[in-house]
């Protein structure tokens, strides 16, 4: 069977270890080689200096994913500050007119030209605040930030996440994929308005779909099996509709 690369970006905080047990999750006729992506400064590049540019980071992207794209089908799948990864390394590849993902996934993530409710900028926040609303999001239990040492390591790279998740990435102008998308949302995920959901269809020449899951804005980590079935059968159906030899 044709296998298709799916790179699976992290969300603000998170590393490429956050998807390890997705694998285990793909049964054997499974389309999907999935491929976590790490980002500098965390996992298995913690010596890494982080990147604080969002074009610095795209470009980093790029370059680790560049030799997996040229030989086959390939997919992104990318959760909150992961969408907003995914959007701007496929706009990049459509720019430099290469090979183009055959689908992309956007989890967690409102469409880029949707202003949603105005709120404070996370990574400008005191770090007492900060570490409440990330709390309050659910992706960090609040005993982690009862161990300085953690906190002292991991709160540097987080603000740095956010800040890079902030950069306006709301009220752009739309530039639709060539390829389909399909987009994954909470139901309880307060952050993101159904508007800035539903608009994600005009990102697309192709087919969205929109999938919806009980609990708030780390819906993914409860979420992972019906998530990865679905990832699946889409991407079966893109190989047999579009790389099938029958």
């Amino acid at each position: 069977m044709l296998k298709l690369k799916l790179f699976c970006f992290p969300y603000a905080g998170g590393s490429a270890a956050i998807y390890a047990r997705w694998k285990s999750y793909l049964n054997m006729d499974s389309c999907i080689e999935l491929i976590p992506i790490e980002l500098a400064g965390r996992g298995k590049r913690i010596s890494e200096p982080l990147n604080h540019d969002l074009e610095e980071v795209v470009e980093d992207l790029y370059q680790k994913i560049k030799s997996g794209i040229t030989n086959g089908p390939y997919a992104f799948f990318g959760h909150s500050l992961g969408g907003l990864l995914i959007y701007e390394l496929a706009q990049k590849i459509k720019g430099l007119n290469i090979r183009q993902p055959v689908h992309l996934f956007f989890s967690g993530k409102s469409a880029p030209d949707i202003a949603g409710p105005v709120r404070n900028k996370y990574h400008l926040m005191d770090d007492n605040e900060f570490k409440q609303e990330v709390i309050k999001l659910g992706g960090t239990p609040p005993e982690f930030f009862e161990h300085p040492e953690l906190t002292d390591l991991f709160l540097p790279m987080l603000r740095n996440d956010f800040r890079l998740a902030d950069t306006g990435f709301a009220q752009r102008r739309v530039i639709p994929f060539d390829c389909d998308i399909s987009i994954f949302s909470g139901k309880e995920d307060y952050r993101i308005s159904k508007e800035q959901v539903e608009a994600w269809k005009t990102h697309t020449r192709g087919l969205c779909a929109f999938h919806y899951f009980n609990g708030g804005h780390f819906f993914l980590h409860d979420e992972a099996v019906d998530i990865i079935r679905i990832i699946d059968n889409t991407l079966k159906f893109t190989l047999q509709q579009k790389w099938s030899t029958a």
